[in-house]
């Protein structure tokens, strides 16, 4: 098939000058190079060339990091159930080349609304409320979208990013300061992380918590035993400058996660936790924690318990120390985590990132749209809004999305699905007393997805691993793709590529990221040696097994092979590269600001 002709290139080259604000003596040369390059692999940093691994004890038993051998894509056929045609690496074109990231956890852990001390109780099941890697998640998360940036060009077929997904968890503890921070830092704005002045202000800060990790001097608790390295600058080093951020090189798009709707994921708010977020009194202390924010959810329910509770706080209480009050903690209710996608810059956009003014007005928080006029996704809500961490899919959104794949399917629109839960967490049905919506678990739901062969691929995270899941059916099936997290070993994301083999297969590409940060960080206290150092502690969670999190090399850089589900040479290469163009010209502008 033929591509655009010559009058067609320059016109359109026009159209996206206009847009794009990038002179068309500049952009010309550079869309018609970027249309050999798109052809053929180009050097990007991810996996393919390095990973990075767990090395030798140096301590105890603490581990440090090393740079390991890339890992190259394997061919995965269990959805197909054929053998691959040979010839397929000749013919292919990139249909959408796309980020996915989830479970970000941007922390601000001087808040005196977290619950770290929980973590006294049992650290297997209240892990999350507490890392040693805490106060450097702004820096990893930066360090994540600048790989994400480095990766902007596919490193299978040098086509442009066309967008990205951010599946959810991303303010870890319901903080509307934690909210601001991962949408700043997806959009490239600087995000400054001394939220409590110019000195640390935490539980790793103070000699009583002997508890938690304190870098300045880790004897006398578990992590110190464990052989957790005394770094007496470390927690000044994690506020002393604001973290800048290159900001994501496509349109992002963003679902809930259960960290975005529930207190840890798991519990509603209570008044107590309202006032201690936004006040003066930080908790060190199990008995001060369980007394003070976890005693709410005991209470009775009346004004009158309540006000004991909040005033409690207010006379104050053994196991707390004075902090900053900051009021921008506050904690965000459900319709404030859209209404904030809102206050957005106009690039990369979209405004509302996949929510509409129908979502604020309506309070559904499900969305469709348009990634590329042959890909449709559809954004979920699969959070339990009453209790516990995992999900299910309400029957609303369900009889929805059933009628809108009807639609792709009508209209042959390939279909990705994007939420946080995946298919081994979807199996919670709590309610609250006279609820009576149906709550539809996996095997539902995997049942509905099964019936549109334009479904080709599930998005999701929770897990905080990388795994892929094959899902059939006599006629076919799909690819189930859970991500990593930004907090969790081995702190990485991945980019996925729909590819057309032109012979009656698609294949979707996963490639794993690193975030771009030193295997081995730095002394000198800089973003991206921050960034390593998270990662390195990460690595070390003893009541985890960190390394299993990094899945199989099944569920890293893999071809997912499946069969077309309709005849893609209605997709013409014109139309295609017209596509390109327009997500390649998006990105010199990128470029432009970045370099500026």
């Amino acid at each position: 098939m033929a591509g655009l002709s010559r009058r067609q290139f320059l016109a359109r080259t026009a159209l996206l000058a206009a847009a794009t604000g990038v002179s068309f003596d500049r952009l010309g040369p550079l869309l018609h190079a970027g249309s050999v390059r798109a052809a053929s692999a180009v050097d990007v940093p991810t996996t393919l060339a390095q990973t990075i691994l767990q090395g030798g004890v140096q301590k105890g038993r603490y581990r440090t990091l090393v740079t390991g051998p890339g890992e190259p894509y394997i061919p995965r056929l269990d959805v197909l159930r054929a053998t691959a045609n040979p010839d397929r690496a000749a013919a292919r074109r990139s249909l959408l080349y796309l980020g996915h990231l989830s479970d970000l956890h941007v922390i601000d852990a001087q808040s005196p609304g977290r619950i770290e001390p929980m973590i006294v109780q049992d650290h297997s099941a209240w892990g999350s409320a507490f890392h040693p890697q805490d106060p450097m998640s702004v820096h990893t998360t930066a360090a994540m979208v600048r790989a994400f940036s480095d990766a902007r060009y596919s490193p299978l077929t040098g086509a442009p990013m066309s967008a990205a997904i951010v599946t959810g968890d991303s303010a870890d503890m319901h903080s509307h300061l934690e909210l601001r921070w991962y949408i700043d830092l997806m959009d490239g704005l600087t995000v400054n992380p001394a939220s409590a002045g110019a000195t640390y202000q935490g539980v790793q800060a103070w000699a009583e918590a002997v508890w938690a990790y304190r870098p300045k001097d880790p004897a006398g608790g578990a992590f110190g035993e464990y052989g957790f390295p005394t770094l007496p600058s470390l927690l000044a080093e994690a506020i002393a400058t604001p973290v800048p951020s290159v900001g994501l090189p496509a349109p992002w798009y963003a679902v809930y996660g259960n960290h975005d709707t529930l207190l840890l994921g798991t519990f509603d708010l209570s008044p107590p936790l309202h006032a201690l977020a936004i006040g003066g009194r930080k908790s060190y202390t199990l008995e001060a924690t369980a007394g003070s924010v976890l005693a709410g959810y005991a209470a009775t329910g009346s004004a009158l318990q309540q006000a004991g509770d909040a005033l409690g706080l207010a006379l104050g209480r053994s196991g707390f120390r004075s902090v900053p009050a900051n009021p921008a903690r506050r904690l965000f209710e459900q319709r404030e985590f859209m209404a904030e996608h809102f206050r957005t810059e106009p690039t990369p956009g979209p405004v509302g990132h996949g929510f509409t003014q129908r979502n604020l007005d309506t309070g559904e928080t499900w969305w469709k749209t348009d990634l590329s006029p042959h890909v449709r996704a559809f954004g979920l809500d699969t959070c339990n809004q009453v209790a516990g961490p995992d999900g299910a899919v309400p029957d609303t959104q369900f009889r929805w999305l059933e009628k809108e794949l009807e639609q792709a399917q009508a209209e042959q629109k390939l279909a990705l699905i994007f939420s946080h839960h995946n298919s081994l967490t979807l199996e919670n049905r709590a309610q609250r007393p006279g609820e009576t919506e149906v709550l539809h678990g996996a095997e539902e739901f995997i049942d509905l997805l099964l019936r549109f062969p334009v479904v080709v691929g599930w998005l999701n995270g929770h897990t905080h691993l990388n795994q892929i899941l094959a899902h059939t059916s006599s006629s076919g099936g799909f690819w189930e793709i859970t991500t990593a997290s930004c907090i969790d070993f081995p702190q990485q994301q991945q980019v996925v590529e729909i590819v057309d083999n032109r012979d009656g297969t698609l294949s979707l590409f996963t490639t794993v990221l690193d975030h771009a940060s030193p295997a081995v960080p730095g002394t000198g206290g800089s973003s991206a040696d921050l960034a390593a150092r998270s990662r390195e502690f990460a690595a070390n969670d003893w009541a985890e097994s960190p390394d299993m999190r990094r899945g199989s090399p099944l569920d890293r850089n893999t071809e997912l092979l499946l069969k077309a589900p309709f005849d893609l040479s209605r997709i013409t290469d014109a139309a295609l590269e017209a596509q390109h163009m327009t997500e390649r010209a998006r990105i010199v502008a990128y470029e432009d600001r970045i370099d500026a």
